[in-house]
This record gives structure tokens, C-alpha cells and sequence, in this order.
């Protein structure tokens, strides 16, 4: 008996991997494998249901918990946005994979598989962990890829199989999790047609958001999101609260244009409500307790873990070394941040912390505790080489 694990959502492209599995490859077996990363329950019915039906043993993996603690937390940290994405779906796969790869040790099986097109970002992440986690005898597998299918001809296959599926033509292709919501595929890809708002779903149009702006206060421990409103939540809950509270006021869409690891530029569509906010207020709490030389390489340490994690390399040695870096910063980063939600606009409006490098009475230009007359010294030589460069050039010409 051969045996392949599958990592399996339920849709097209991973259930007309179980017939070309047996068929075009010969194996014996199929599992399939389901991981729980906050996608919507009737998702995860439909796959554990349309694995029933075509009689595969089927896992579901409850990886929520996980997903935020160890995956978005440190993406919080990082400030991940790669292109003005949050990285949602990139974060997430390396884990769904990782797990794979735990069920096909358990199942002593001989080969990997995904759904993976050859045109997106998804095969990276799947193959590039799979490799990582798995024996170097393991086969790993691509049927969509390799046998370079479209999408008709995904639908023909199923038909012909009696994969029950709804082959009705959709309009969009989603993929959500707890942190994010992709909508792309049809009349998107024309990056001059503008999305009609039954793309959205986390999002109130913002011409119809309450007309009352509102005021929510959360708070950071070590870079860490604890509480909202002073009320504090598992981390899980806390993501899903904002995801309702600041969705409501339109916050959180993204209309983008975003270079895929191949090269090719894709329109993208993007809902991360909570995303939007927790790193908008996280980067705002590192500016008031960060020196500035840490600001300054914190940024450049930030754009290149999120490089690493959106092109799926979070086995990267480079990816340890910036992590631990991140997380020596973020010791300090402890206090609270207000931010102002108003018809899609977010804007932060206090924050507050006891390791803020901050002294009110220092900057107040009613306080006398620093004399302004000792800046005069600094003036003389600040520039100096400037001037020196241009008197010297007027002596060249």
C-alpha cells in the first residue's frame, strides 16, 4: 500500500486531487488533511463531507491557538506588512504544511501533495516546508501543476469522477483565516474595474458606516495585543472582537497591486480589520518607547522578516536571527493606544506607556529645565561638513 497526504480545503483545485492522486499516480491511499487557521465552520463541513463522499480518511486540525500565538503575535511584533498586505495567508500556510507533514509521519506515508497552481505564491510556502519537515525520501506532488490543468479542465475532471462539487461558475476566489480575507479571480483581475461591495463580508461600506466615530483603547504587554477597552481576552477572541468593532466603520480593505514571488503582478483584494488596527497601534506604541536608532534598524529588520515570511522562509536561518532582535525589542513595549475609527479612515489619537522615552517637562516651551541657549554650540558645528564642501567647491571653480 502507498499512501499520500493531502492538504485539503474542500474546493476545486484540492478535490480533483484525490482521483488524479490514484489515477495519474498510482497511489493506493489518500488522506486528506484539513487545518483550522479560523476559516469559516461551513468550509470545514463541506471538506470533512466531500472527503466522506469520496470514502478518504480525513483529519480536521484545530490549529487556531497556535496560529495566533506563535505565528501572528510575532508577525504583530514584526509590523508584517509586505506591499501594504498583512500577511495573512502567507503566515499561515507554513503552519497548515508543517502539520501535514505530522500527519504523514503518523501515517508513515510516502509522498505529500497540495493543490497549488504553478502561477501563485502558495506552492513555495507547502513545498519549501514539506522539505523542511519531511524524510528526504518523501515524494512531494503538484497534480494541478504539474499536469498544468485550467480550470475547465479541472471541472471536466471532477465530472467525470463524480466529484460532487458545485461547479457553478464563482465569481470570486476567497481564502479567509481569524487574521485576513483575500477576494480575487474573475473581473478582478482587471486592475481598472472597480470591486462592487458584495466582494466584502469583515467590512461595512464606509459611506455607510455609523456616523459617530468611535474611540478604542488597547493594550500591548511586551508587543503582545492583552486587552480592549481595559477588558482583557484570549488571544483568539481578541482578534475576532476587533475584527467586528472596527470592520463595522469600514476600516481594514485593501485594494492592491502585489508582486508575487514569480515576478507576476496580481490585483489583490485584502479585509484584515483587526490586522489593520493592531499594527497601526502596535507601530505607534514602538515610536513612543523605541530610540530612534532602534526605530531606524527596526524597519529595515521588519521589511526583511516580512520578505522572508510572505515568500514562505520561515525555516530561513536569517528568519531566527531577525526574530530574536524583534523580540529583544519589544521587552519595553508595554501600554496603551487610542485609536479613532470614522467611515474607513483609522487614526491614532493618545497612547500611553511607563517605559516611554518621553518627558513632558523637556519639551514643554514652558518648562526652563534644559536652557535653550546651551543648543547654540550644537547649531555652530551641526552641517558643518555641508559648509565646508560648498565653500571648498566655490574655491575649485
Amino acid at each position: 500500500m502507498t499512501k499520500v497526504v493531502l492538504a485539503y480545503s474542500g474546493g476545486l483545485d484540492t478535490s480533483v486531487c484525490v482521483p488524479l492522486l490514484k489515477e495519474k499516480y498510482g497511489y493506493d491511499e489518500v488522506i486528506t488533511v484539513t487545518v483550522d487557521v479560523g476559516q469559516p465552520e461551513e468550509g470545514l463541513k463541506e471538506a470533512k463531507e466531500r472527503a466522506k463522499q469520496m470514502d478518504v480518511q480525513h483529519y480536521e486540525i484545530d490549529a487556531k491557538k497556535e496560529f495566533v500565538e506563535n505565528y501572528l503575535h510575532p508577525l504583530i511584533q514584526a509590523n508584517g506588512s509586505y506591499e501594504g498586505y498583512y500577511l495573512g495567508h502567507a503566515i499561515a500556510r507554513p503552519l497548515i504544511a508543517k502539520k501535514i507533514c505530522e500527519i504523514a509521519e503518523k501515517e508513515n506515508a510516502d509522498a505529500l501533495a497540495h493543490g497549488c497552481t504553478g502561477k501563485g505564491n502558495d506552492q513555495f510556502r507547502f513545498e519549501t516546508t514539506y522539505r523542511v519537515h519531511s524524510k528526504p525520501t518523501t515524494e512531494i506532488i503538484a497534480p494541478v501543476r504539474e499536469l498544468n490543468m485550467t480550470r475547465n479542465e479541472e471541472i471536466e475532471y471532477a465530472k467525470k469522477h463524480g466529484v460532487n462539487i458545485d461547479f457553478e461558475e464563482k465569481k470570486w476566489s476567497i481564502d479567509e483565516n481569524i487574521w485576513s480575507r483575500s477576494i480575487e479571480g474573475g473581473k478582478l483581475e482587471n486592475p481598472n474595474y472597480i470591486p462592487p461591495e458584495e466582494i466584502y463580508q469583515w467590512t461595512t461600506n464606509p459611506e455607510k458606516a455609523p456616523n459617530k466615530p468611535e474611540i478604542i483603547e488597547i493594550t500591548f504587554e511586551k508587543g503582545i495585543p492583552t486587552k480592549i477597552n481595559g477588558t482583557k481576552h484570549n488571544p483568539i477572541e481578541l482578534i475576532q472582537k476587533l475584527n467586528k468593532e472596527v470592520g463595522k466603520h469600514g476600516v481594514g480593505r485593501v485594494d492592491m497591486i502585489e508582486d508575487r514571488i514569480l515576478g507576476l503582478k496580481a490585483r489583490e483584494n485584502y479585509e484584515h480589520p483587526a490586522a489593520t488596527a493592531l499594527i497601526t497601534a502596535h507601530q505607534d506604541l514602538e515610536n513612543l518607547i523605541l530610540t530612534r536608532k532602534q526605530l531606524k534598524f527596526k524597519k529595515t529588520v521588519d521589511q526583511e522578516w516580512a520578505d522572508l515570511a510572505y515568500n514562505g522562509l520561515l525555516y530561513e536561518p536569517l528568519y531566527n536571527s531577525l526574530q530574536a532582535f524583534i523580540k529583544n525589542t519589544q521587552r519595553q513595549i508595554d501600554g496603551t493606544v487610542k485609536l479613532k475609527l470614522y467611515k474607513g479612515s483609522i487614526y491614532v489619537v493618545a497612547r500611553e506607556s511607563k517605559n516611554a522615552l518621553y518627558s513632558k517637562e523637556l519639551v514643554s516651551f514652558d518648562d526652563k529645565t534644559i536652557d535653550q541657549k546651551d543648543a547654540e554650540g550644537a547649531l555652530k558645528y551641526h552641517g558643518y561638513q555641508s559648509r565646508l564642501s560648498k565653500s571648498r567647491s566655490k574655491k575649485n571653480k
